[in-house]
């Protein structure tokens, strides 16, 4: 069964969320709410198994997935406010959580083993993956291989009994809201995973169980914002398709955004435009949140954001280029103390695409349409890159978060600069062609340092290559390909500086904040991290 083409709005701009990580806080939560689903009643004890060459071994308590996964588990949306007392949520809810680092040979480096056992005894077994920007993908359910990313109602029926050459035309005759299915066995067992736009009303449920001796079902809910749809033809599925469709049309970038993702969520051009304008404005929230001032204690870099307007007779004259750096500041200032921000592409390179966006549009004077409109260009940017790539560090690098997302504010200011959807393709690929290379090497296992610095110079990168594809520079390499060969270096980078613990996080420095870090720790019962 084919994955479905990459949504502006599930894999690109959003998750909408608290916490470090996307791919560890996000991903883990969705996962958890997976395995929430699979178990009848509440659950009682859970088993997470990481493999010890993978990277969630190292980073799984310091990025958050240990809070992602818990709130998943108990349903706690990534909003709350209660987000960082997880410890003591899952005291409440009387969940028993255990973490295991073993030698199991998983293929990927975010790859969960999960066995949850619910208060009835049921007890279920799901392996999953997130595969980077709060994305994921349940690979197995009770031993089976599945595909499950989240974004259909999924039915799972295990059976012994032949399924029969009539399966397909049996369930669009049983089930008006069918859109696909597909078989795996296993010994003399049976999977049959039915993918439907609805949820199955209950005598749907019963004429399943008839057609089989069905001795388990699963029915799972949709954890995606945007819904999928099985024969969904996108116009185009990379910048050179993108580019030969406009040829003849004159669309601008964010055009051309907005109808991709519009067939792509089977909606309208507007209401991707009014649900992107959302996400702006929360974007803008946390860059407020950010300069306002923070405070939290479990973190790194205090409260800077401030300094830039502090001090800006001492600075460089360039009001973008400060407003930049300020706003991707306070933007990261909030993320890391615990404040709600958009994922875009990852929580790691939040502050890039927002920080750079917003700054262009206050020291211009454009307008919020004019930000909106940038950040569809810079979405559908990141769809050709997730295509083709990954918004993962742990499989390619911090070149796969803050590159993508400087690649991403590259189109996007190109965009709000009046460029054509030609000159935002070369902005793009001319910014991503400065990053190659980039690695994942975070300081004292947390997402700041040098986090924060790698989105600013992401942003000022992003702010030169628009004014180098406006004055008409060759970027040389097509974007598509750029993009294929930022892949192959990310893949190419040894484990320890694909968000491990590598490069600058092996100095003593990183040792000796980390050590303060973990001895700091509350540990009263509130649980805070």
């Amino acid at each position: 069964m084919n994955k479905q083409q990459p949504s502006i709005l599930n894999d690109v701009i959003g998750p909408v969320m608290r916490g470090p990580s996307s791919s560890h806080v996000a991903g883990a939560a969705r996962i958890g709410e997976l395995v929430r689903q699979s178990v009848d009643g509440l659950i009682r004890d859970v088993i997470c198994d990481f493999d010890v060459n993978g990277s969630l071994a190292e980073s799984h308590e310091g990025h958050g997935t240990d809070m992602g996964f818990a709130c998943g588990l108990m349903g706690l949306p990534l909003t709350d406010s209660r987000v960082d007392q997880y410890n003591a949520q899952l005291q409440k809810h009387g969940i028993h959580l255990e973490y295991r680092i073993l030698d199991y040979g998983a293929v990927h480096p975010n790859f969960y083993r999960v066995s949850v056992t619910s208060l009835t005894g049921q007890t279920v077994a799901l392996d999953a993956i997130s595969t980077g920007g709060g994305m994921i993908e349940v690979t197995a359910l009770e031993g089976f291989p599945v595909q499950m990313m989240g974004d259909f109602y999924e039915t799972f029926c295990f059976t012994q009994s032949p399924v029969g050459e009539d399966l397909e035309r049996r369930l669009i005759a049983a089930l008006p809201s069918f859109e696909a299915v597909s078989v795996s066995s296993k010994g003399d067992g049976v999977c049959i995973n039915i993918k439907s736009s609805a949820p199955l009303t209950q005598e749907e449920k019963v004429a399943l169980q008839g057609f089989w001796d069905v001795h388990q079902m699963f029915c799972f809910t949709p954890v995606l914002p945007t819904r999928s749809r099985m024969g969904c033809q996108v116009p185009f599925t990379c910048a050179r398709e993108m580019l030969d469709y406009n040829r003849d049309k004159g669309l601008s970038m964010w055009e051309l955004a907005a109808l991709y993702e519009s067939v792509r969520g089977n909606t309208t051009p507007e209401q991707v435009m009014e649900q992107m304008a959302e996400l702006v404005d929360i974007m803008r929230t946390a860059r407020d949140t950010g300069l306002a001032g923070t405070v939290y204690a479990d973190r790194i870099l205090h409260y800077q954001s401030n300094l830039i307007q502090k001090n800006r007779a001492r600075l460089i004259p360039g009001d973008i280029m400060n407003g930049v750096i300020q706003n991707i500041t306070a933007i990261m200032e909030a993320k890391s103390s615990m404040n709600v921000i958009v994922a875009a592409p990852t929580a790691g390179a939040c502050g890039c695409l927002p920080g750079t966006l917003l700054a262009v549009e206050e020291a211009l004077g454009l307008s919020r349409e004019d930000t909106v409109k940038g950040m569809l260009a810079a979405g559908l940017l990141g769809v050709f890159f997730t295509g083709m790539a990954t918004f993962a560090a742990e499989v390619g690098g911090c070149q796969m978060e803050c590159g993508a997302a400087s690649g991403m504010a590259a189109a996007g200011v190109c965009q709000m600069m009046g460029g054509s959807a030609q000159e935002c393709v070369n902005a793009a690929s001319m910014a991503l062609q400065g990053l190659t290379g980039l690695v994942c090497d975070p300081v004292a296992n947390r997402v700041e340092v040098p986090c924060l610095n790698k989105n600013i110079m992401a942003g000022m990168n992003a702010l030169s290559s628009v004014n180098m594809a406006l004055a008409g520079f060759d970027p040389v390499v097509p974007l598509d390909e750029t993009i294929g060969a930022v892949y192959d270096i990310g893949t190419k980078l040894p484990g320890e500086l694909r968000c491990t613990w590598g490069g600058l996080g092996k100095t003593p420095a990183s040792m000796k904040i980390r050590t303060n870090l973990e001895q700091a720790k509350c540990t009263c019962s509130c649980g805070q991290r």
